[in-house]
Formats: C-alpha cells, sequence, structure tokens
C-alpha cells in the first residue's frame, strides 16, 4: 500500500508539471481515495475487533495529529512567502489558507462560499478537506450498521450506498452541474471512497483458506494486473474531459465509479498475493519508504513548490526535475520536524487507548461484573 501511494503521488506530481506528457496522472486522486477509504475501515475493523467498540474522540484526535500539524506548516510558509514576494506564484494565498486549513476547500472550490476558488498553491487540498468530510461521517455510519448487521451484510450495504452515491452524481450531470462542483463535491467522491471501505469489509468477512477467500486469491491472479494495466493507460491516454458533451456527460457519471473499482481491484491482488510482482515491486524500499513518511508531505507541497518556481526558472526541463527535488526535500522536513514529532506523541498517548487486547477488554468486564454484584 506504500508504495501504491508513491505512485499515486508521481502521478499527480507529473499530472501538474507536464499535464500534455501525463494528461491522465490525475488518476493517481482516485486511487488515494479507494485506498483511503480501505485502510480507514481496516483501521475501524481492527479497533472494533479487538475491543469491541471504537472511541471516536480518540479516532479523530489520531486522523488530526496525523494529518494537520503538516497541512497547518504548509499553509503557513505559502502565506508568509506569499507577503514576502508578493509576485510569486505564493502572492495572495491568505484567503485561500482558510478553507485549506478548515478542510473545506473543495466546498470553496465550487463557490460554497462565493466565488468559486481553484489552481491556487493550495488547492491540492481539496482532496484532504474531502477525505476529512467522510471521516466525520463514515465511523459513525459503520458502527451503527455493525451495530444490527453481520459483517458481510455491512458490505453489501455499503457497495450499495457507493451505487447510490453513483446516482446522485449522475443526477448532477443530466442537471447539467458544473465541472467544479462534480470534480470537488463530498457527495460526487463519495462513491470511491466507499469502494475502498466495500473492499475492506469484503476482506473483514471473509476467513482465510476458504473457498470464498481461495476463489478471490483466484480472480485476483488475472484481474489485478489487467486492471493495473487498465490504470497505467489511463494515465498517458485519459483526459478528464472539461467541456459539456456527450463524452463529458459519460465520464462524470460513471467514470470515478469505474476508476475506483480499477482501483479497488489492484489494492485486492496487492492485499490477496503478497508474493506477487507488483507486490513485490510495490514493496521495495525505494518505493515503500517515500509512500509511509514522505507521500502525504509530498502530495501538500508539490504545486506551491511548482508555482513558485515557474517564473524563476522559464525552462520546464530543468523546472520540472528541480521542482521533483524541492519537493522531496520539504517532504522530508516536514516528515522530520513536523510530522514524526506528533506522530510519536500520538502513538504514546492515543494508541494505547485504542488497541486493547480482548483478554485485557475481558478482564475489565469481569472486573465490572464482580463489582457490580459486591
Amino acid at each position: 500500500m506504500d508504495g501504491l501511494r508513491t505512485v499515486a503521488v508521481i502521478g499527480v506530481f507529473l499530472f501538474h508539471t507536464v499535464t500534455e506528457l501525463v494528461p491522465g496522472g490525475s488518476v493517481g486522486v482516485d486511487v488515494f481515495f479507494t485506498l483511503s477509504g480501505f485502510v480507514i475501515t481496516l483501521l475501524i475493523m481492527k479497533e472494533y475487533r479487538a475491543t469491541g467498540r471504537l472511541r471516536l474522540g480518540v479516532f479523530y484526535a489520531k486522523r488530526l495529529a496525523r494529518l494537520w500539524r503538516a497541512l497547518l506548516a504548509v499553509c503557513a510558509v505559502v502565506v508568509l512567502g506569499g507577503l514576502v514576494f508578493p509576485a510569486s506564484g505564493w502572492g495572495g494565498q491568505a484567503a485561500n489558507s482558510i478553507p485549506a486549513a478548515g478542510y473545506v476547500m473543495n466546498l470553496s472550490n465550487f463557490g460554497m462560499f462565493g466565488a468559486s476558488t481553484g489552481g491556487n498553491a493550495l488547492s491540492p487540498t481539496w482532496t484532504l478537506a474531502v477525505e476529512e468530510q467522510f471521516y466525520l461521517v463514515w465511523p459513525v455510519v459503520l458502527l451503527v450498521m455493525l451495530r444490527f448487521w453481520k459483517v458481510r451484510t455491512v458490505a453489501w450495504l455499503t457497495a450499495v450506498l457507493a451505487l447510490g452515491f453513483l446516482v446522485s452524481r449522475l443526477l448532477l450531470v443530466l442537471d447539467g452541474a458544473p465541472l467544479a462542483r462534480l470534480y470537488n463535491g463530498p457527495d460526487t467522491r463519495a462513491d470511491q471512497l466507499l469502494m475502498g471501505c466495500t473492499l475492506a469489509l469484503v476482506f473483514a468477512s471473509v476467513s482465510p483458506g476458504s473457498r470464498v477467500h481461495a476463489a478471490l486469491q483466484a480472480g485476483a491472479r488475472w484481474a489485478g494486473p489487467l486492471a493495473g494495466l487498465a490504470l497505467a493507460a489511463a494515465v498517458f491516454v485519459l483526459a478528464e474531459p472539461n467541456t459539456p458533451g456527450v463524452w463529458f456527460d459519460v465520464f462524470w457519471s460513471g467514470g470515478p465509479t469505474a476508476l475506483a473499482v480499477l482501483a479497488g481491484l489492484v489494492i485486492g491482488s496487492l492485499v490477496l498475493r503478497p508474493a506477487g510482482l507488483a507486490s513485490r515491486i510495490l514493496s521495495h524500499p525505494w518505493l515503500a519508504n517515500p509512500g509511509r513518511d514522505l507521500s502525504y508531505a509530498a502530495y501538500l507541497w508539490h504545486l506551491p513548490v511548482y508555482l513558485l518556481l515557474i517564473p524563476l526558472v522559464p525552462a520546464l526541463w530543468l523546472r520540472v526535475p528541480l521542482a521533483a527535488a524541492v519537493t522531496v526535500l520539504m517532504a522530508w522536513l516536514s516528515f522530520r520536524y513536523v510530522e514524526r514529532p506528533i506522530r510519536r506523541w500520538a502513538s504514546k498517548k492515543l494508541e494505547p487507548d485504542v488497541v486493547r487486547s480482548v483478554p485485557e477488554r475481558a478482564r475489565e468486564l469481569a472486573g465490572r461484573s464482580r463489582s457490580a454484584f459486591a
């Protein structure tokens, strides 16, 4: 999964820097959404099965500790840099830093707070906003469903939810919704996140060694590589339509869901076939380590760095590799001095409250029972 994050970030970077060569690099965002739904659901299920509950306050605190500090650092540096060098690509970002830091950049991009924004140095934070808005709702919905149904049933219900958001986006397209609304909406991207959630719940409901597990492994042998090839081809040939027309309507009705399905097949194949060629490649330290430690900050920094370099380095052939190098440097500095300290604090202060063993919880419950009858 970490190696897949690295590949997705590279795709987004190339999409923003050499769009003509990589018109479909934004597919990396679709992969991110699906992967995020998958990982967050696995984390919830891990705690739920270990403790029988989910401490929502601790869950949200861990999300903020993991993500918010690095985001605030980017916003602060970009705003201060824009004040010192107003003619640079960071100029005039003070207003944009507010929706970015507040996880509502996606809403700002399609004009919920006035004029539509987009294309600014902090614009990539719209994806973080979509994910955080989803994280606010999904744990509660999942816990409610788990209260009444088995995991396998919940997986089916989650797939139905994803289908419902697909239908809602189709209705928006038929109603003539603008691209900014279709691209940035928390509802228009919910199906992609829910596809990842569905995949995680399927794995949580299947017993290793069962017939279903064996069938999934057999299907992953060919479905994963084919889906991976389709996504790789999309990176180089799929230019998302931005002008009204038949292709615009067709793509924005079902395209995001189709890309999420392909991403889900790749993720599922990697999990089911950990010894497969793709898994071995993506598990290589050169891909896995940056994905684990640097991918988040690299995503935050890549567009601000590139926009800053545009007037300073006119030659594209020099600007792109320089932007890549500076992005990696800023990502490392962010990880080393901003993210890692807060992660360690969260692991020390929050993790013990989350993951307790089943025997420990059983002893606690037994103690409560004894005290109740004392």
